[in-house]
């Protein structure tokens, strides 16, 4: 049987992913649903190390924020 990927919640096409890691058309589902639902900015790749400090300072600033939140 088949299972549909469009009628699973994300958590369940990730579990279905994890768990049949060689179904490609789920694994081809499970990104085209994570892809379409990212926001679409990018970012320039830190060109020094000031900047790559500055990154790491806004990536812990960010965890502090998900663990308070």
């Amino acid at each position: 049987m088949k299972s549909d990927f469009n009628v699973m919640t994300k958590a369940e096409l990730r579990a279905y992913v994890i768990a049949h890691p060689s179904d490609r058309t789920a694994f081809h589902a499970f990104v085209d649903r994570f892809t379409a639902e990212a926001p679409p900015e990018t970012f320039d790749i830190p060109k020094s190390n000031a900047e790559v400090e500055e990154v790491e300072m806004l990536i812990r600033q960010k965890l502090e924020q998900l663990k308070t939140s």
